[in-house]
């Protein structure tokens, strides 16, 4: 971890640099992903069969691109009852929470009008779950079951699959969840599909979850023609503590995310610089006895320690880094959080580990990352929903509206607005 103390044009630029994570992330893969969903747009199933092959290591003319009823029934009898039980639990819990979001609309009256919106669900909604490093059960139930809750009628799920295997835990979740449809696609080339379909995968009208950056890339060229949920880059955590934190759990905390990959971005910000030894020595201790020593080493390696004067001033900071994650380990957590502002998901003292929210909180974990949490929000119902305007007027209501309206439409050059509401009115 490199630490930087207030004050000192070394923090200014590390809290600069830490700021702008998200920024340039598009541009290394852009050609590349471009050229996949120009092939898939335009050959369908060969382009998609030729990226699964190059990419994913099988061939899908051998075993179909989407799983069958078949596999999904023999991989739910493999999992344990356990295993099973928590997935239960996780799924209760996440649409619990999400129930509270729906949004039935709303309508308004005023003497001969009436005003209102009306909300609906898209028809097919899409979810990409990522593979290869592990299995991601819980993104599939953060992903497919908003939009369930949505009343999405179709939910297709594709699943990143090297080999072309779908892990049986990922099918347990996908049969919990209510899926109506699991391929067994990753990449640029699942979003492709999913965007612009193909014979065998139907094109969708929202594409939601989080990738690698050349999906992350992917969703941002064809939002346009289909919505997206957010652009989410590598998993970030920012741990703002003060000495009254016990240095075990913040960094453990640091670890958990700290192992998603590489490219995870963690930091610590803290206004006691014997808080700030105590937990480097932690962050040695218990990484040696963790799996992924590789992941921690590079991702703790881009890790940031800021060194701050006073709470406010810790508080400023995590609002200019506007974390996926932000865990608050202060004396009065709820306290400092008043002033909190940029932040996808808050956990809020010594007991909230981020890991709870992962799974089995309830609370959403596809979440905006790269300082995208100043202006954007977790995934959530409202991603699966559309909504339109409704306008009813009587001919007194117009009478009384119309000539503002004239004046108005000839103001900006509209004659035709004007002559639309003047016929009417004569």
């Amino acid at each position: 971890m490199k630490w930087v103390r207030s004050g000192t044009a070394v923090f200014r630029e590390a809290l600069s640099r830490a700021s702008m994570r998200g920024a340039a992330e598009g541009a290394k893969v852009s050609a590349t992903v471009s050229e996949i969903l120009g092939r898939v747009r335009e050959e369908g199933d060969a382009a998609l069969a030729e990226y699964t092959r190059r990419f994913d290591r099988f061939d899908p003319a051998r075993k179909g691109f989407k799983v069958t009823a078949k596999e999904i029934d023999a991989a739910w009898t493999r999992v344990s009852p356990a295993l099973k039980k928590s997935l239960e639990l996780a799924a209760g819990r996440i649409t619990d929470f999400h129930k509270c979001q729906l949004d039935r609309g709303y309508g308004i009256s005023m003497p001969g009008i009436t005003l209102g919106q009306r909300v609906h669900p898209v028809a097919r909604a899409g979810i990409y779950v990522p593979g290869g490093k592990a299995a991601y059960p819980s993104t599939l139930l953060m992903n497919a079951i908003p939009a369930k809750v949505a009343g999405v009628a179709e939910v297709v799920a594709a699943c990143a699959s090297p080999g072309g295997e779908v892990p049986d835990i990922v099918l347990a979740a996908a049969r919990i969840a209510g899926v109506s449809s699991i391929c067994r696609i990753g990449g640029a080339q699942a979003i492709a599909a999913l965007a612009y379909g193909t014979r065998s995968i139907p094109a969708v009208d929202v594409i939601v979850g989080p990738g690698n950056a050349y999906v992350t890339e992917a969703k941002r060229q064809v939002f346009g023609i289909v919505g997206i949920d957010m652009l989410a880059g590598p998993s970030e955590l920012v741990v703002l503590a003060d000495d009254a934190a016990n240095p075990a759990y913040v960094a453990a905390d640091l670890l958990s995310q700290a192992e998603h990959d590489e490219d995870a971005y963690v930091a610590l910000v803290t206004d006691s610089t014997l808080f700030s030894r105590k937990v480097e020595r932690e962050l040695s201790r218990q990484a040696k006895a963790l799996p992924r020593k590789d992941i921690l080493a590079a991702s703790l390696s881009r890790s940031d320690g800021f060194l701050v004067r006073n709470s406010k001033e810790g508080v400023d900071v995590v609002n200019r880094l506007a974390p996926e994650h932000l865990s608050v380990m202060t004396k009065d957590p709820w306290k400092t959080f008043e002033g909190i502002r940029n932040a996808g998901t808050a956990f809020l003292g010594p007991y909230s580990p981020v890991a709870v929210g992962d799974y089995v909180a309830g609370i959403n974990h596809t979440l905006p990352t790269g300082g995208a949490a100043r202006f954007s929000s977790p995934l959530g119902v409202a991603d699966f929903l559309k909504k339109t305007n409704v306008v009813s007027y009587e001919v007194l209501a117009l009478e009384s509206d119309g000539p503002h309206v004239v004046r108005l439409a000839q103001k900006e050059g509209l004659h035709a607005h004007a002559q639309a509401v003047r016929l009417r009115i004569k």
